[in-house]
């Protein structure tokens, strides 16, 4: 039997994958990452009533999320029902660096992924310092993506079934060698599947809605979070049109992303779009559809879950989470750059998202859109 460490955010699908962990025999330690500072209280562990597990106090935290006081004391009663320990980590300082990084690419006119960066540091990297403290064998999360091995027997990461869930983009960015670690145990159900799966185990969280929200802006609004954290530096300027002309103002450029619509208060007689933003300037380019139009990218921070190409690549890039991924080709520009040509005009390229490769539904690995 492998001891696993399964994140179990309170949400359905952690909580299902809990319950498949354990049918499979594993033994399943949960875990919960903080992110705040609320009142710490204490539970005893399901299992071993000696055992000391620091659960946080339902009242520092009123928002809907993943990380939160109520979405807590939900995964604490879901690893209650299924006898398995679970315990609240403190990641205040981790997730403050996924904040700072999340201000930081705002104020420089990029759009961040914090989603992607939790896995890489957290989910993906501390956990596993954690699992290697109690010799689990493996780190497990409820992300829509499975895992299969080659004929060699080297893992790959593939898209979840569903393909309206699949969650594989959010995890382009996991070191390689770790995929033999992992464990995904929802990737080959849907959420349906998932739901009904929670609803005949008779757990509470079976209907909970999806967390929808970045877990650490609590408000919704992303704006005013980067307005209270950033520095003094002033990021208010002006609209302009693709040939410099100004057409109106705005209060900082991290409330722009590229693609974006609704918002800007400038009436042009057609629809107009964010086409790019200067960090520079802090001028936000706008303009018709068609000028959000690319024909390819360049991307770096690269991270590949199987061989780096040699020479030029056909594959699927996805330049968003809830986008479809186009046909293209890839080629090496230099160590830790790539190309990514689309076969026709990719619409809503934005630099500081992630393109993530795939072959058919394995993901090949990605980088950061420049």
């Amino acid at each position: 039997m492998s001891r696993v460490v399964l994140a179990m955010s309170g949400g359905v699908d952690s909580s299902v994958a809990a319950h498949l962990l354990t049918e499979q025999g594993h033994e399943v330690v949960g875990v919960f990452m903080r992110h705040g500072e609320p009142e710490i209280a204490c539970e005893i562990d399901a299992k071993n009533r000696n055992a000391q597990l620091p659960i946080i106090s339902s009242r520092a935290d009123h928002k809907q999320g993943c990380c939160s006081a109520t979405d807590a004391e939900d995964g604490r009663r879901v690893a209650d029902k299924l006898g398995i320990p679970f315990y609240a980590l403190n990641l205040q300082d981790q997730f403050g660096q996924i904040m700072d990084y999340f201000v930081d690419e705002y104020v420089h006119g990029r759009t961040p992924n914090p989603c992607v960066m939790c896995n890489n540091w957290l989910k993906f990297g501390k956990l596993f310092e954690y699992a290697d403290s109690i010799d689990a064998e493996y780190v497990a999360t409820g992300h829509y993506a499975r895992l299969s091995k080659l004929d060699a027997g080297e893992p790959q990461l593939l898209r979840g079934i569903d393909g309206d869930k699949d969650q594989s983009y959010v995890l382009f960015g996991v070191a390689r060698e770790r995929l033999k670690r992992m464990l995904l145990p929802i990737g080959g159900f849907s959420k349906p599947e998932i739901r009904a799966m929670a609803g005949e185990l008779d757990m509470k969280v079976a209907d909970k809605k999806d967390s929808q929200e970045i877990c650490f802006v609590t408000s919704g609004n992303h704006a005013e979070f980067v307005q209270s954290r950033k520095s003094a530096k002033d990021t208010a300027g002006s609209f302009v049109t693709a040939n410099g002309t100004v057409v109106g103002q705005h209060d900082g450029i991290e409330r722009f992303t590229i693609g974006q619509r609704k918002g800007l208060g400038i009436a042009m007689g057609e629809p107009y779009f964010v086409t790019r933003i200067d960090p520079e300037t802090m001028d936000v380019v706008i303009g018709p559809r068609d000028e959000l139009k690319r024909k390819s990218l360049r991307a770096n921070r690269l991270n590949w879950l199987t061989d780096p190409p040699r020479d030029e690549r056909r594959c699927l890039a996805q330049i968003r989470y809830n986008s479809s991924a186009w046909p293209a080709t890839i080629r090496m520009t230099g160590p830790d750059e790539i190309e990514v040509e689309f076969d026709s005009d990719c619409t809503g390229v934005a630099p500081g998202q992630a393109v993530v490769l795939y072959d058919g539904d394995r993901v090949l690995g990605g980088g950061w859109i420049l």
